[in-house]
C-alpha cells in the first residue's frame, strides 16, 4: 500500500478522532497531508470510504487481539489470578491504549450517535466482546460459581470501562492519562482479585 494512502488514513483518523467525522472535510485532510484534494480521490472514492476502511482495520485488529486473549485462556492454560493480571495488561496496553485502537475507540464514542456501523462496533468492542471474554475467564477461575460468571464479569468490567472513559477516550491521549488509567485500573484489579479470594466477589 502506498505511503500517500497510509498518510491519508492516519491523518484522517487523527482528525476524525479529535473533531468528529462530520466536522472534517476532504479539504481538511488534504491540507493536513500536504496534497491536492484530487489526490485524495485517486485513493478513495469519498470521505465515507476512508471512514469505512479505518473501521474495517480496527475490527480486524480487535478480532486478532481477542483471538490472542482466547488462546491465553484456552482449556488447559491454567487460568489463575496471575493469569487474570496478565490478560488485563494485554487488554489495557494492547487494546485500550494501543494508539490506533485508542483513536478508533474515541472516534466510535463520538460517531455512535450518527452511524449505525459505528454504533454496532462501539457496542461490540467496548461491551459485548470484553464482557463475553471476561465471563469465560470467571467461569474458569470460579468453577463453582459458573452461573454467576456473567454478573461477576459486569462487576469487574464496569469500573474499567469508567476509568477508560475518564482517562483514555476523551481528548488527546497523554502519557499522564495512561498513567492515571493504569493506577486506577490496576488498583481495581488487585482489589477485585482480593475480594474473589475472600469469597465476596
Amino acid at each position: 500500500m502506498s505511503d500517500t494512502r497510509e498518510k491519508i488514513l492516519s491523518t484522517s483518523l487523527d482528525l476524525f478522532s479529535h473533531y468528529g467525522y462530520e466536522a472534517v472535510s476532504i479539504r481538511d485532510i488534504s491540507s493536513k497531508v500536504g496534497i491536492k484534494e484530487s489526490s485524495i480521490y485517486y485513493h478513495f472514492a469519498n470521505k465515507q470510504a476512508i471512514f469505512e476502511e479505518l473501521l474495517d482495520r480496527f475490527e480486524n485488529m480487535a478480532a486478532d487481539m481477542m483471538a490472542q486473549l482466547e488462546q491465553a485462556i484456552s482449556v488447559g492454560s491454567g487460568m489463575d489470578k496471575d493469569g487474570l493480571g496478565s490478560v488485563c495488561s494485554h487488554f489495557f496496553d494492547g487494546y485500550l491504549m494501543e494508539p490506533y485502537c485508542n483513536s478508533v475507540l474515541r472516534l466510535l464514542t463520538m460517531e455512535q450517535y450518527h452511524s449505525a456501523k459505528a454504533r454496532s462496533l462501539y457496542r461490540r468492542w467496548l461491551f459485548d466482546e470484553p464482557l463475553g471474554f471476561q465471563t469465560r475467564i470467571f467461569a474458569q477461575l470460579l468453577p463453582g460459581r459458573k452461573s454467576e460468571a456473567g454478573y461477576i464479569a459486569v462487576k469487574f468490567y464496569a469500573p474499567i470501562y469508567l476509568y477508560a472513559q475518564r482517562w483514555l477516550l476523551c481528548g488527546t491521549l497523554s502519557e499522564g492519562d495512561k498513567a492515571s488509567f493504569r493506577a486506577d485500573a490496576y488498583r481495581h484489579v488487585r482489589s477485585f482479585s482480593s475480594e474473589l479470594e475472600a469469597g465476596n466477589g
